[in-house]
């Protein structure tokens, strides 16, 4: 189990280390080309595929000023969670990843989250 939770922090450090530094191709290589993205924005539910989140949500080249936490991992056989707490100066994003290891690769393949204001 130790050496799946060391592929699945690989795979959410594709995720985090890319998002902090504007990486996009390094972002994408985390998650599964079907994969959503939902959330709330301005009390309306929102269903985003991640190809939009790549180009209407991410900078490419943009370093961003935050910490970030990978607060636990949950792994049952093939399909496992992540929570992740991302700390940015006035706000924090709180992060839940469904992952599934495809073709002996983890990938994320669904994200929700929150914004919460300092």
């Amino acid at each position: 189990m130790a050496n799946e939770e060391q592929l699945i922090k690989q795979t959410i450090s594709n995720y985090t280390d890319g998002g902090t530094m504007g990486d996009i191709p390094m972002v994408s290589k985390a998650f599964h080309p079907s994969a959503t993205m939902k959330f709330i924005k301005d009390e309306a539910f929102t269903d985003v595929p991640i190809e939009k989140f790549f180009t209407d949500y991410l900078k490419a080249g943009q370093v961003q000023e935050r910490a970030v936490n990978v607060d636990y991992i949950s792994i049952s056989g093939n399909a496992a969670q992540a929570k992740l707490t991302l700390d940015y100066p006035t706000f924090q994003f709180v992060d839940f990843l469904n992952l599934l290891k495809i073709d002996n690769t983890w990938l994320i393949v669904g994200k929700i989250f929150c914004r919460n204001n300092k």
